[in-house]
C-alpha cells in the first residue's frame, strides 16, 4: 500500500510539471526523434504515449496513469509510459496462452528459421535502436551500438538451439531405454513471454516487438506491458506465470525474487554490483590505464560491470596519467561527435553520484579528479550530466587486496592487470567472485557461456545465458521404455522388483 501511495504522488506530481518541448533537442536530435514516431508503431521520441503490445497488436492503454520519459541531455518530454491496468495485464497472460493453439504446433526448426530473420532484421534497423537508446538512456551513440551488438550475439547463440536442446538416450539394460528430454516449464508445449521494460527507457524493447512481428512470430507469443510496482507485482503473482528474469537494483530484485518464488515460480535475478580491478607492478602501464579508464566511466559509469580501482601501494607514481587520461573524456550529448560520455539518466542519478562523491573525503579519501558543477557547452540543461571524478584505495600486498574485494558483499565480477602467469593464477583461485578478468578490463563472457555473477550479485542459482539460460527455461522429462521380443508371445508376469540388469 505504501508503494501505491507513492507511486499516485509521483503521477500527481508529473502532471504539474513542464519539459521541454521536442524543439529543444539539436538539429541531429530531432531528426533521429521524428524519425523514430514515424517508422514505429509501438514507440514515440516526440512526445506522444508508448503503446502495450498485446496479441500481436500495438494498443493504446486507458489508464489514467502515465509515468514521463525524458531525453537526459536535455530534460526534454520524449514519450509517456502507461501504468498498465489489471485488466489490460489480463488480456496479455490470456493473449499468451491463447498463442499456444500456433506455436505449439510449430517445429524446432521454423523457430530456429524465426530467429534467424529476427538477427537479420535487427541488423538491418540498429541505427533505430541504437538511436532509441541514446534518446531516452543517454548514452553515446558508439556505446549504444555496442549494446545492440550485444543483443545480437545473443541471438546468434539462440540461432543454435537445435543443438543446444538435444536430449541424452543410453540403453540402459537390454531391450530398456532411457531418454531425456529438455521441455518448457508448466505442462504446455511452448514457451511464451511477457515482457515488461524498464519504464525509464521501453523504445527498443517496443522496436524489438515489432520486429519479432516481421519476422514472422505468431501473434501473442510475446507480449509488452508497461508500469512499475502494481505490474511488476502481477507478474509476481500469476499463477499463468512460471518463471520470471529480471536485471536491475537489489531492492527490486529481492522483492521479485522473495515474491516471485513464495507464488512457486522460479526466479533468476541479477542485481547489485562492485567490480574491483586490482593494478599490479608489472602490468602493462597503457594497456591498464586505458582499460581501467574505459571501464570506469563507459556508460557514465552506469554499467553494471563499472570497475572500482585497488592498486598496490607503489604504483602511486601512475595516479597523474590515470588522472590525465580520464581528464581528456569528452563529456557531451550522446549524439555528439567526439563523446566519451553521456548524461545520467536522470537528475535523481546526477544526485545520487553527487551524495557518492560527497562522501569520499569524510571517509577518509582522496578524490583525484572532481567534475561535480561541469557545464556542456550547447546543453543549458547541463547540471543533469555526470561528473568526472576519480578516487582510489590503496592497498600493501595482493593479499591486502583479496582481502578486500572477498569481503564486499557483492560478486560479479573482479581484473587483475599483470604479465606474471603466477599472480594471475592466485587471483583467479583466491577471488571470490562469478567473473574474473586477467588484462580484461570488462570480463562479460560471450552469451554461449553462463553469467556468473554470485555472492549479493545475484539471487536464484540458474543464471543468464549459455545452457544456464536454457536450463532456466526448460525441465526435464525422463522417458523409459521396454520393447522386449520375447514379450510379443510370453504369457507369464514376473511380480520381482524391476532390477534393469
Amino acid at each position: 500500500m505504501a508503494a501505491t501511495h507513492r507511486l499516485a504522488r509521483l503521477y500527481a506530481l508529473q502532471a504539474r510539471r513542464s519539459y521541454a518541448s521536442v524543439s529543444a533537442l539539436n538539429a541531429t536530435a530531432r531528426a533521429k526523434a521524428d524519425k523514430l514516431s514515424a517508422d514505429w508503431r509501438g514507440t514515440s521520441a516526440t512526445g506522444n504515449n508508448t503503446k502495450n503490445y498485446i496479441g500481436g497488436e500495438f494498443v493504446d492503454s486507458k489508464t489514467d496513469e502515465w509515468l514521463d520519459v525524458l531525453d537526459p541531455a536535455t530534460q526534454t518530454l520524449l514519450t509517456r509510459v502507461p501504468q498498465t491496468t489489471s485488466s489490460e495485464f489480463a488480456q496479455a497472460v490470456q493473449a499468451a496462452s491463447h498463442a499456444y493453439k500456433s506455436w505449439s504446433r510449430t517445429s524446432v526448426l521454423a523457430r530456429q528459421r524465426f530467429v534467424i530473420e529476427l538477427q537479420h532484421l535487427i541488423r538491418k534497423n540498429a541505427d533505430a535502436l541504437a538511436d532509441s537508446i541514446v534518446l531516452e538512456q543517454g548514452k553515446t551513440l558508439a556505446d549504444a551500438h555496442g549494446d545492440v551488438l550485444r543483443g545480437l550475439q545473443v541471438i546468434e547463440t539462440a540461432i543454435g538451439i537445435t543443438s543446444t536442446l538435444m536430449g541424452e538416450k543410453l540403453e540402459v539394460s537390454k531391450d530398456m531405454d532411457t531418454e531425456v528430454r529438455k521441455v518448457p516449464l508448466g505442462q504446455s508445449l511452448e514457451i511464451r513471454f511477457i515482457l515488461k521494460p524498464s519504464e525509464r527507457d521501453p523504445g527498443a524493447a517496443m522496436i524489438i516487438a515489432e520486429l519479432c512481428e516481421r519476422a514472422g512470430l505468431p501473434a501473442g507469443v510475446l507480449n509488452v506491458v508497461h508500469g512499475t510496482v502494481p505490474i511488476v507485482n502481477a507478474i509476481c503473482d500469476s499463477p499463468a506465470i512460471r518463471a520470471i528474469s529480471f536485471v536491475g537494483g537489489d531492492r527490486a530484485g529481492r522483492h521479485i525474487f522473495e515474491r516471485g518464488t513464495r507464488n512457486g515460480k522460479r526466479v533468476q535475478a541479477n542485481m547489485g554490483a562492485k567490480n574491483h580491478a586490482v593494478l599490479m607492478p608489472d602490468a602493462n602501464k597503457n594497456l591498464a590505464l586505458n582499460s581501467i579508464v574505459g571501464a570506469a566511466f563507459g556508460a557514465a559509469g552506469q554499467r553494471c560491470m563499472a570497475v572500482s580501482l585497488f592498486s598496490l601501494e607503489l604504483l602511486r607514481s601512475w595516479l597523474p596519467d590515470l588522472v590525465e587520461r580520464a581528464r581528456k573524456l569528452q563529456v557531451n550529448g550522446g549524439f555528439e561527435k567526439g563523446a566519451d560520455l553521456g548524461p545520467l539518466i536522470s537528475p535523481a542519478s546526477k544526485k545520487r553520484v553527487e551524495e557518492i562523491i560527497s562522501s569520499v573525503e569524510p571517509e577518509g579519501g582522496r578524490i583525484h579528479l572532481d567534475g561535480r558543477g561541469i557545464s556542456v557547452s550547447g546543453y543549458p540543461n547541463g547540471r543533469k550530466y555526470s561528473d568526472l571524478h576519480l578516487q582510489s584505495s590503496l592497498a600493501e600486498t595482493l593479499d591486502d587486496a583479496l582481502d578486500i574485494i572477498n569481503a564486499n558483499p557483492y560478486g560479479n565480477g573482479a581484473v587483475i592487470f599483470t604479465q606474471s602467469g603466477a599472480t594471475a593464477r592466485k587471483f583467479e583461485a583466491e577471488v571470490n567472485v562469478g567473473q574474473v578478468g586477467i588484462n580484461v578490463p570488462i570480463p562479460v563472457p560471450l552469451p554461449m557461456f553462463a553469467w556468473s555473477g554470485n555472492k549479493g550479485s545475484v539471487l536464484g542459482d540458474i543464471g543468464f545465458y549459455g545452457k544456464s539460460g536454457i536450463n532456466f527455461y526448460t525441465q526435464n522429462k525422463t522417458t523409459t521404455s521396454l520393447w522386449r521380443a520375447e514379450d510379443a508371445v510370453g504369457n507369464r508376469a514376473s511380480v520381482n522388483m524391476p532390477t534393469m540388469n
